[in-house]
């Protein structure tokens, strides 16, 4: 199992990335710096808070340790200093909160083998670190979360944790157990979103 150092790294950065996905949806939004912040903040911390919540014991992870809190506010203050130098909006948000789903779904994977859960609660607690957060943020822009689209989303989270278990299963040491996971999370939402996949529709056209 991954050492609790490279679970910090891992969650430090991917809060990083999942502060500048909301800062810049905040942003599209035209917020003040104030709420480009505050989107930042739960975007980024949503997920994992729920977590905690969910697991017995545990402590709320950004309530210990402030360095997440200043992930959030670099994260946030970096998207806001450079949203200009970005080619395109809507392709550098897509870019970071995938990054941020990559990486939030294996810390939260990782955080449930610690506390001995079993493998498909931990896919469940790696699926809600990695996708929470972007639900409370589209909630609070007055959007439908992204999650509930029939664009594919939560689903690649849960594939990524699954294919976890299976390098697991195959004896893939530490850190390529971690991170061809993220990798291949990264990869396919990716290809989700440059090919357009999709669920059938459900409903007809009115």
């Amino acid at each position: 199992m991954l050492s609790s150092i490279y679970i910090f790294y891992l969650g430090v950065i991917g809060t990083f990335a999942f502060a500048i996905s909301g800062a810049m949806t905040a942003m599209r939004k035209r917020f003040d710096p104030f709420g480009v912040i505050i989107i930042g903040f739960v975007t980024a911390v949503g997920g994992g808070t729920v977590r905690d919540i969910l697991i017995k014991d545990a402590e709320v992870f950004w309530l210990t340790e402030p360095a997440y809190v200043y992930s959030i506010v670099a994260g946030s203050i970096f998207a806001m200093t450079f949203s200009r130098k970005m080619q395109s909006f809507t392709k550098s948000l897509l870019l970071f909160d995938t990054i941020g789903l990559g990486l939030y779904t294996i810390v939260g994977l990782e955080i449930g083998l610690h506390n001995g859960l079993s493998f498909m609660i931990c896919v469940i607690l790696g699926t809600i670190t990695g996708s929470f957060g972007g639900i409370i943020r589209d909630i609070l822009v007055n959007e439908i979360p992204v999650i509930f689209h029939k664009e594919i989303y939560a689903t690649v989270s849960i594939l990524g944790g699954l294919f976890y278990f299976l390098l697991k299963t195959l004896e893939v040491p530490d850190p390529m157990l971690q991170i061809i996971p993220v990798i291949f999370i990264i990869i396919c939402r990716l290809l989700v979103i440059k090919f357009k996949i999709s669920y059938p529709q459900l409903y007809r056209n009115s």
